[in-house]
């Protein structure tokens, strides 16, 4: 089986990270890259540059990362990150945090390539609660 593309949880607080995290891995497959980046280098409520940048090299298996931020200054780190590192091959979505997660994280267990896989988490945006 060919390598799966990455997903990066971007957000303000380490715990709504990993409370993500934890549902995902529940929904998706261990197969899938996953790594969070949530809160400051030290715990605090926030976003951190490092963080960022060391999530999207932890996951990165060769078929491409998707990143997803939940909202302010989350969405500026990883752009601010992916402008510092360019690759063709990593790419900040814009989706809703939960649903686009659940998503990119399925798409991405199906062995979907990179585009699929973030086209999954945009349209997410569209699928209603009720």
């Amino acid at each position: 089986m060919s390598a799966s593309v990455g997903i990066v949880l971007v957000s303000h607080s380490a715990e709504l990270a990993s409370g993500l995290r934890l549902l995902v891995e529940q929904i998706g497959s261990d197969t899938v890259p996953l790594a969070i980046a949530g809160g400051t280098d030290d715990g605090r409520i926030g976003t951190s540059y490092d963080l960022v940048l060391a999530a999207i090299r932890s996951v990165d298996r060769g078929a491409g990362v998707v990143v997803l931020p939940d909202l302010g200054s989350a969405v500026l780190t990883a752009r601010t990150v992916l402008e510092d590192h360019p690759r063709p091959d990593v790419l900040i979505v814009d989706a809703p945090f939960v649903e686009g997660a659940v998503a990119a994280v399925v798409t991405a267990a199906s062995g979907a390539d990179l585009k699929t896989v973030s086209t999954a988490a945009k349209e997410a945006r569209n699928v209603h609660k009720l």
